[in-house]
């Protein structure tokens, strides 16, 4: 996750509702919010950062599991599903055949 959707995503965390700008000279708001102060903002990015870090896995995962189509499909062929949802699927793939 880069450093300044992180940023963003901690100010709006800390105060949501609000339309917050980050510039060089600090947090403001166009709306009359009062801004989370620095050591606000740097708490919660720590926070943020350790809960993505620990979701490492779930990513690595996802990037190589075969996609929810494929496992249904599998599991479809393999005869797992119920006998009513298998035939709602084969309704639907006879409808629709393999050209």
């Amino acid at each position: 996750m880069n450093s300044f959707t992180l940023r963003i995503e901690a100010i709006n965390n800390l105060i949501p509702g609000h339309n917050w700008e980050d510039c060089d000279t600090g947090v403001t708001c166009s709306d009359g919010g009062v801004p989370p102060t620095e050591e606000e903002i740097q708490t919660e990015i720590a926070r943020l950062q350790t809960e993505y870090d620990a979701q490492e896995y779930a990513r690595n995962r996802q990037a190589e599991y075969p996609s929810i189509g494929d496992q249904l499909d599998a599991l479809f062929h393999a005869g797992i599903f119920p006998a009513e949802m298998a035939a709602t699927i084969q309704a639907v793939k006879d409808k629709y055949p393999k050209v």
